[in-house]
């Protein structure tokens, strides 16, 4: 893959892919997915997102998408949530869902999944086993209404992933090289 450089960092020809972060953090908090994907040619923007209103986060990930057409969105948790929303209103090339959060902890009855069935390109969910937003047997029986789903699952993982980024960096990588 080549590369370029654009406002001090090195860009790849490459995959592109927007990242939401989670309701408690920022576009820094996503810094080091960031990072490690770009050691896999993924060239990584970590967007800022409201917290306070699902349609203007939705608006920044479609804002995005106008400067960067053809690239994969996703986040983690919220973001990934409001990606999905957009991947259910729009075509998108490819959807990444980092602890995607399923329902409330304590809630598996209130389901975040209604949206899905819209959702037409592939889609790669990462979670830990042991996400209180995430009961394991309801992702898995969830993504079954998703068109083009890979999930995995990381063994005693709770709601954060950066304890396996490298192994899930790799992971995405490869599902955006060969999805997009």
């Amino acid at each position: 893959m080549s590369k370029r450089k654009a406002a001090g960092r090195v860009l790849t020809a490459g995959p592109r892919l927007l990242l939401g972060h989670g309701a408690s953090g920022t576009a820094e908090s996503m810094r080091p997915w960031v990072t490690e994907l770009a050691k896999h040619g993924i060239d990584a923007t970590a967007l800022n997102l409201p917290k306070s209103n699902n349609d203007r986060a939705i608006d920044v990930f479609r804002g995005a998408l106008d400067g960067q057409p053809g690239a994969g969105i996703g986040g983690h948790s919220y973001g990934g949530r409001m990606a999905s929303l957009l991947a259910a209103q729009q075509p998108v090339s490819a959807l990444v869902l980092l602890s995607y959060p399923l329902h409330r902890p304590g809630h598996p009855e209130e389901l975040r999944t209604a949206h899905w069935s819209n959702i037409e390109c592939p889609v790669l969910l990462l979670s830990g086993d042991r996400d209180p937003f995430a009961t394991v047997d309801l992702l898995r029986r969830e993504v079954r209404s998703l068109r083009d789903a890979e999930l995995v699952i990381y063994p005693g993982q709770r709601h954060g992933l950066l304890p396996v980024r490298v192994d899930a960096a790799a992971r995405i990588a490869a599902f955006l090289v060969s999805r997009t």
